[in-house]
């Protein structure tokens, strides 16, 4: 199994979605004791705003500069790591109730059309199913269904729809939810997460 860990909160060991993250991962390498993980940290090598060069070397434009050709081969990485990996797990701490920018510049690498979407006569096609998706999601408040503030969730409902559209609907959300509300809130909340990780499967 291929595995490929995705962190993007800026907070370091202070970071619940980074917990969350190195639990799971280590709950599915006992799990599959062969497993293959690679570790991308975006917070300490952040992908940065998506560029013109980059977004055309999608298109199979190449950047004349070197620089610029630098960043399309790590694109090219990344984006063949996506497609190898059997799962993703992937830290999603919502800030300012959406996802790290780092967490968004690295999605903006993964939506490629004819790589991971297509577009045909009945519309779009996701290209990139197959694959199972574990996010580790954090968040400050409260914010799940029947929440007051539920309508304000722009982190899970735009995770769930990014991977939808490039045709993966395997994704598990596992939430330590009010985590700046009080120690215990978090504590707690931090528990609950930690015993569902324990649960997960092959």
């Amino acid at each position: 199994m291929k595995l490929l860990h995705i962190d993007t909160s800026i907070l370091g060991d202070q970071s619940v979605s980074r917990q969350l993250t190195a639990a799971i991962v280590q709950r599915l390498t006992v799990v599959h004791p062969d497993a293959e993980v690679v570790h991308n940290d975006l917070a300490a090598e952040p992908a940065g705003h998506l560029s013109a060069a980059e977004f055309l070397a999608f298109q199979g434009v190449q950047p004349q500069d070197e620089a610029a050709q630098r960043l399309a081969a790590r694109n090219a990485q990344w984006l063949d790591q996506f497609l190898a990996a059997d799962v993703v797990v992937v830290g999603a701490p919502m800030y300012n109730f959406s996802l790290p920018t780092q967490l968004k510049s690295w999605l903006d690498r993964l939506a490629v059309a004819n790589k991971t979407f297509g577009y045909g006569e009945n519309g779009v096609r996701g290209l990139a199913g197959g694959r199972r998706v574990i996010v580790a999601s954090s968040r400050g408040g409260l914010y799940g269904e029947g929440a007051p503030g539920a309508f304000l969730d722009h982190q899970e409902t735009y995770l769930r729809g990014f991977f939808g559209f490039i045709g993966i609907d395997d994704v598990r959300f596992i939430r330590a939810e009010g985590v700046s509300m009080a120690p215990t809130q978090r504590d707690a909340a931090i528990a609950a997460a930690l015993a569902e990780v324990e649960q997960l499967a092959a």
